[in-house]
């Protein structure tokens, strides 16, 4: 398949192949992090700091964390960002809702859509979920080109976010 613009000019198997390393990278990174008793929002700050500044097509990376009933913003790399999603609006509590990772080409079309950033034009949440299955949480990543996430970026991150807890 063509390298895709909107992905950093990269071919889905470069972009998968690009997931996994960070991947494994996080991984060596966590397993220092069990001995020194780093918890689950030190693991969200290292995977928002690394994802930011090694996808091309990510403008905003960051978590929302479910706290009594709100969704609270956790550690996050870009522009400033929302500080509380009420619900039950946008992309993050669909996810939460859903309990499944949502891909959205165009947030300007999203009914519902929170615009944190104006400058915002495509989005991919993906629900954290804890030891016992509970959603706690989502990852959160927007484009500021459309269409930017697709399926590829949908599996890589879902296996990303099990490493919190793992």
């Amino acid at each position: 398949m063509p390298p895709s613009p909107s992905s950093g000019g990269t071919t889905p198997e470069q972009l998968a192949g690009r997931y996994e390393r960070i991947t494994l990278q996080l991984e060596d990174l966590f397993e220092g992090y069990a001995e020194s008793g780093f918890d689950a929002i030190s693991r969200m700050a290292t995977i928002a700091a690394l994802l930011h500044h090694k996808m091309p097509h990510y403008f905003w990376t960051g978590f929302y964390r479910l706290e009594a009933g709100e969704l609270i913003v956790g550690p996050y790399q870009g522009p400033l960002a929302c500080a509380v999603l009420p619900g039950p609006d946008g992309v993050c509590w669909t996810g939460v809702r859903e309990r499944r990772s949502i891909i959205v080409p165009d947030v300007h079309a999203f009914a519902g859509h929170v615009a944190c950033d104006e400058r915002s034009r495509s989005e991919i949440v993906v629900p954290v979920r804890e030891p016992a299955g509970n959603v706690v949480g989502v990852l959160d990543v927007d484009s500021d080109q459309p269409d930017a996430f697709s399926e590829v970026d949908r599996v890589g991150l879902e296996k990303i976010v099990q490493l919190i807890f793992g």
